[in-house]
């Protein structure tokens, strides 16, 4: 990952953006931006600064769309496979380091507040070019949970952020990559440059929305890979920006991935720990690196079971969970979650059945 440096900026209002020449905004990866008391932290990448090195970077005052907050129901389907919306690549990012296995980018795309979202749902991108098993017909839709708040990254309302990785196939035999069979549309987004235009559907979702009803809740996060990204969203809203929802509650983020070099926004986590200990926690799960109590490898399920007991403890008292990720993550931590059910004397069945009532259960897996 690339080293990072912090610029500050005094403003007047805890919501703030960066502005500078269009060209740069364009061509640069979006910063990582914290609130400090009255103070604007940004760290931004090696590439941020050397595009923007002629450009006096300064925070200002920025109205936020009132329609963004005041809508009683989230945005659904504004955009049809028929009728899609254009949209146009901002920056493309590699965001894990260089041990990392495999390629992830973080890619902000500009909708000029046409397609708002709320955080929680995703977006559906339509790659260029025939559908390899119909030929003659467009490629299907690809769906990538929204990674940033319905403000974007610049807060100003006019982008959404994706966090993508790249599928690519080896074959076991000779250890080499095939082309033939890489993911379409994640290769076209991880190759994306700025300035491409992207064909676009939805938002869609409801499972995922973060529920603002109680400041004051739990919400525990569980993630493999770039199932991060609605929880970016959440965290941001929850920790940076200045809206109508005041969370003073606990958030709690579960991330597994295989080493250090994988892990995702690692320096957004940090800082809100750091800044935030009484109300935000994370706990990682490294596969290649870490083990588990009984010497093997440790994997999301078994950082779960590690507290266990608090996270039931945190359910009986109105927290909400959340699963998001590959699909293959659910069978272990569903084993682990009745392990720790039975230990209580509880019956899983009842007592998840029990949650999903409550609407404390929420699942995206894909």
């Amino acid at each position: 990952m690339a080293h990072a440096t912090a610029i500050q900026a005094s403003i007047q209002t805890p919501v703030a953006s960066l502005s500078g020449a269009s060209s740069t905004k364009v061509a640069a990866p979006s910063p990582r931006v914290f609130f400090h008391g009255t103070k604007l932290h940004v760290k931004q990448t090696a590439a941020r600064r050397a595009a923007a090195a002629s450009v006096a970077v300064r925070a200002e005052k920025v109205l936020f769309p009132k329609d963004l907050e005041e809508a009683d129901a989230p945005p659904l389907n504004t955009y049809k496979n028929k009728e899609p919306f254009i949209g146009t690549v901002v920056s493309v990012e590699r965001i894990v380091g260089p041990n990392a296995t495999g390629e992830t980018c973080h890619i902000v795309i500009d909708h000029q507040g046409k397609m708002p979202y709320w955080e929680g749902q995703s977006y559906g991108i339509i790659p260029p070019g025939d559908n390899p098993k119909k030929p003659g017909t467009p490629n299907t839709v690809r769906l990538y949970s929204i990674a940033s708040t319905r403000y974007g990254d610049d807060f100003d309302g006019s982008t959404g952020s994706l966090c993508v990785r790249r599928a690519v196939y080896v074959d076991p035999e000779t250890g080499k990559e095939d082309p033939a069979k890489k993911g379409i549309c994640s290769n076209f987004l991880c190759d994306a440059k700025p300035g491409d235009k992207l064909t676009m559907v939805g938002p869609t979702g409801k499972v995922m929305l973060l529920p603002e009803k109680d400041p004051k809740a739990t919400h525990i996060m569980v993630a493999t890979g770039t199932g991060i990204a609605p929880y970016r969203g959440y965290l941001r809203r929850m920790f940076m920006e200045d809206v109508p929802f005041k969370f003073s509650g606990l958030a709690w983020l579960f991330l597994g991935v295989a080493n250090t070099d994988s892990l995702l926004y690692d320096d957004e986590w940090k800082e809100y720990q750091r800044l935030f200990p009484d109300n935000f926690r994370y706990d990682v799960a490294l596969s290649r690196e870490q083990k588990n109590k009984n010497g093997g490898k440790m994997y999301i399920q078994d950082k779960l079971e590690e507290y266990g007991e608090e996270i039931f403890d945190l359910l009986d008292n109105g927290a909400h969970i959340y699963f998001c990720g590959l699909k293959g993550m659910m069978p272990g931590i569903t084993d682990t979650l009745k392990r720790v059910a039975a230990s209580r004397g509880l019956d899983y069945e009842e007592f998840s059945g029990k949650l999903k009532k409550n609407h404390q259960w929420h699942v995206e897996v894909y």
